[in-house]
């Protein structure tokens, strides 16, 4: 099954933007998804396909009007025989839902997504009542609704079966609600730290109890309030004292492997 993506924006050329690199262009190209932009003032209203128009009331700014929401959206997802969409029709806003791990998921179980990019000071506000989830990806505000739709569409797109090895997203940050744990590579020693010992064990069932524990301690250093979402009879482990070691080469005196940060995720 390929998902479909449609973008209501009034900057197409956005798209497809860094989703044509690495993970998730392979998945375009692979047709686990289609991705299309569509430029909003198709849908216009009169000669020079207006799509905004000043708020009611006074005010700084434009908002966008709702017709020519409403008629891109009737245009590119009809109703069904029922009386309702084929699409999950999604909107971002400020005030929205967090976008995050688990709702990831939800969508990439999708057939057919819809996203609108307000624009401006926003939407008018009777076209909340035409999608069905208004989505935030933080507490601050952007230009537009576009760098939130390519952060959606990312997080979907590497979710997607066939798009990245198959355990990869099963040991990723949140994937169980957790970040993960931290990851090394070559060299064995880098700036007077050492891969910890356990890695280079062997030790299969040593490794993933080292990777259980790093995760969880890691969690509770850096983000506390993902612990709250944990079983009750769970009780994370105490957090690993950092203690010194020796001098690296550049002066700096690097902490212990035991609970090494990762730079990203």
């Amino acid at each position: 099954m390929t998902l479909r993506i449609d973008v209501i924006t009034l900057f197409p050329g956005l798209f497809p933007g860094p989703l044509a690199e690495s993970i998730p262009g392979r998945a375009l190209s692979r047709g686990l998804a289609q991705l299309r932009a569509r430029d909003l003032r198709e849908w216009g209203l009169g000669r020079h396909r207006s799509v905004d128009d000043y708020p009611y009331g006074g005010g700084a700014g434009m908002v966008l009007r709702p017709e020519p929401i409403a008629a891109a959206l009737d245009a590119i997802d009809p109703l069904a025989d029922t009386g309702t969409p084929h699409a999950r029709r999604i909107l971002f806003d400020p005030g929205g839902r967090l976008f995050d791990q688990a709702l990831a998921r939800e969508l990439a179980g999708e057939q057919h997504l819809v996203l609108v990019c307000p624009r401006y000071e926003g939407v008018d506000d009777r076209v909340r009542a035409l999608v069905d989830l208004e989505l935030s990806i933080g507490d601050y505000v952007l230009s537009g609704g576009e760098l939130p739709a390519l952060v959606l569409i990312d997080a979907v797109l590497r979710l997607l079966p066939g798009a990245i090895d198959e355990a990869s997203p099963i040991e990723e940050s949140f994937s169980e609600g957790l970040l993960e744990y931290p990851q090394f590579t070559r060299p064995a020693e880098f700036g007077g730290v050492r891969v910890p010992d356990v890695l280079v064990s062997g030790h299969h069932a040593e490794v993933a109890r080292w990777r259980a524990d790093q995760s969880l301690a890691r969690t509770r250093r850096v983000r506390p309030d993902l612990l709250d979402a944990l079983p009750g009879w769970y009780t994370p482990p105490p957090t690993p004292r950092l203690s010194p070691r020796r001098t690296g080469a550049h002066g700096r005196t690097p902490t212990s492997t035991s609970t090494p940060e990762a730079d990203s995720e």
